[in-house]
């Protein structure tokens, strides 16, 4: 006589897969850039044209459905007449006028290009209107803003407070360790990386935009 056949077990039921943090972030960053470019009255297509970026790349960053690099926003940042520093904090205002003088430990800004392994936290008060501003740049091993260089209005300098980084400027790459700094202007072609597999890079890093109105 045949055995029953043994009951089969019931199917787990699915974990509910969490959402990471990042596009969280890529949404309010492409917000930031949607509300500026409003701001100026300036159209996809304008922005496209100054950028040499497509309208469909440009909505995307717009929805947060892609994650810019670095160079982008700091090219959608020169055509919208503002340092880097306005993509963080609230969504500026038309004047960008801000009183702000302090800003507390636990409510830096952060900007996290999660994707290149990049993320600066904004020391300075945000505003759109502000030329000078202090950053707080940490590099994951092996993280940097691409194989290409890039250019943007002002000057920047810096000073490695952790690990190594690897900056290229023009035609010449330095290795900058703990304790080493630099100054040149952002309008030179340049980049930078983490070239550790498994330390961290820190850089106190500072942006002074000089044309933007």
């Amino acid at each position: 006589m045949r055995k029953p056949a043994a009951a089969r077990p019931a199917k787990r039921a699915k974990k509910a897969t969490a959402t990471p943090a990042e596009p969280a972030m890529d949404v309010t960053v492409g917000r930031r850039i949607r509300d500026l470019r409003r701001v100026r009255q300036f159209s996809l297509e304008t922005v496209a044209t100054r950028t040499d970026l497509s309208i469909g790349f440009l909505s995307q960053i717009e929805r947060g459905l892609s994650s810019p690099s670095l160079r982008v926003l700091a090219t959608l940042a020169d055509v919208l007449g503002v340092g880097i520093a306005a993509l963080f904090g609230a969504s500026p205002s038309a004047d960008g006028a801000s009183d702000q003088v302090v800003t507390r430990g636990l409510q830096r800004p952060e900007l996290k290009l999660w994707r290149t392994g990049v993320s600066k936290q904004l020391l300075s008060p945000a505003s759109a209107d502000n030329k000078l501003n202090l950053f707080l740049v940490h590099l994951e091993p092996g993280g940097s803003t691409g194989d290409e260089l890039y250019t943007h209005d002002g000057e920047e300098a810096g000073l490695v407070l952790e690990g190594e980084m690897m900056l290229t400027v023009g035609s010449e790459t330095w290795s900058l360790k703990t304790g080493d700094s630099f100054r040149f202007a952002s309008r030179r072609p340049h980049r930078f990386s983490n070239p550790a597999r498994d330390a961290k890079a820190v850089v106190l890093w500072v942006n002074c935009v000089t044309g933007a109105s």
